[in-house]
């Protein structure tokens, strides 16, 4: 079992008092997002309203509002922030770089890919009919990138954060070939392409459930072993841990994660990296502790994202995945700074 193996003392948890604290923090920032995200947007909304829409009869057009946009956009987004950055954590245990996330191996990339090429050749139109594709796409991206950093012996993880830029690049490029060949591939693909909560039904998680579930349990199920991974796969081997085992299971559950939300809402860049980080900053890099604080970390930055986008033009928007860019463009830099000293 892959629970059944020690944790390093370079990786146990911070005291149980300072987990539960650092939790309730967590849950309090989540539920404060929550409400600027029901409230705020082209038409600010009164909390009260909100309340009333939510929980009684109120059929104004604000709580209209909040009811048909806002609560669905919201609860999208609780889902892939969580999705998204269990998958940047689970993403840097298993590749032992801090730099990992869906984004840098190339798995979004590789999703995007595969859609926009589905829409292209098959003439999709509807979100709901891209997981199928997004799924194989960040699939085969995810084996190739391991394939291209796997050396002789261990996993290099510098390797793998370079075959993971070069692969991700190379499939940008090609995906803006095939945009380029059709304008009508462009059109269906262009909002999709930037990464979007708005416009997202409730509807469009049902397709994703399964593979959500799936992914979310095999990352929970791999958490004790990434701990030992941590220390280098000779160690983590010493300890009992079956690295290749656990380094599959990892991949498939970034795989089902990612995939799935990049099939709800387009590639969100910088969630994956920017939420372990956070997480692990305050509670520690016990995987244990690790990948449910990033349950909350990833809602909190995305539907952060989601509501200064609707506030900086408004009444016009900037798409969340425009500004998950920019902010977590620095975050890259700094931390690549930090890798290499």
């Amino acid at each position: 079992m892959l629970d059944a193996h020690p944790t390093p003392d370079a990786v146990r948890p911070r005291t149980p008092a300072r987990a539960a604290a650092v939790f309730a923090v967590g849950i309090a920032a989540l539920a404060v997002c929550v409400a600027l995200s029901l409230a705020l947007g082209t038409r600010p909304v009164p909390l009260a309203t909100v309340v009333e829409a939510l929980f009684g009869d109120d059929a104004s057009r604000d709580a209209l509002a909040v009811t048909g946009i806002r609560l669905p956009r919201t609860v999208i987004g609780i889902v892939v922030g969580a999705a998204l950055g269990l998958a940047g954590a689970v993403c840097q245990g298993v590749t032992r770089n801090p730099l990992a996330s869906p984004t840098t191996l190339g798995v979004n990339a590789g999703a995007a890919l595969a859609v926009v090429t589905a829409i292209h050749v098959l003439g999709l139109a509807r979100p709901a009919e891209f997981l199928p594709f997004a799924l194989a796409g960040a699939a085969i991206a995810a084996v190739a990138v391991f394939a291209l950093a796997r050396g002789a012996g261990d996993l290099d993880p510098v390797r793998l954060a370079l075959s993971g830029t070069v692969l991700a690049s190379v499939l940008a490029a090609w995906t803006s070939a095939v945009l380029l060949t059709s304008e009508q591939t462009l059109d269906e693909a262009r909002f999709w392409l930037v990464g979007s909560l708005a416009s997202r039904g409730l509807d469009m998680l049902a397709p994703v459930a399964v593979p959500l579930i799936a992914g979310t349990l095999l990352a929970f199920i791999v958490a004790p072993a990434l701990n030992a991974l941590s220390l280098g796969d000779e160690a983590a081997s010493a300890l009992g841990v079956p690295v290749g085992r656990t380094r599959i299971l990892g991949g498939i559950a970034v795989v089902l994660l990612a995939a799935s939300a990049v099939a709800v809402t387009g590639p969100i860049a910088f969630i994956g990296l920017a939420a372990p980080h956070l997480v692990r900053a305050v509670i520690g890099s016990d995987h244990r502790l690790l990948l449910p604080g990033c349950l909350i970390g990833g809602p909190v930055l995305l539907l952060a994202a989601d509501v200064l986008g609707r506030m900086l033009l408004r009444p016009s928007e900037i798409e969340v995945g425009i500004v998950t860019a920019f902010l977590g463009a620095p975050l890259l830099a700094i931390l690549a700074r930090k890798a290499t000293r």
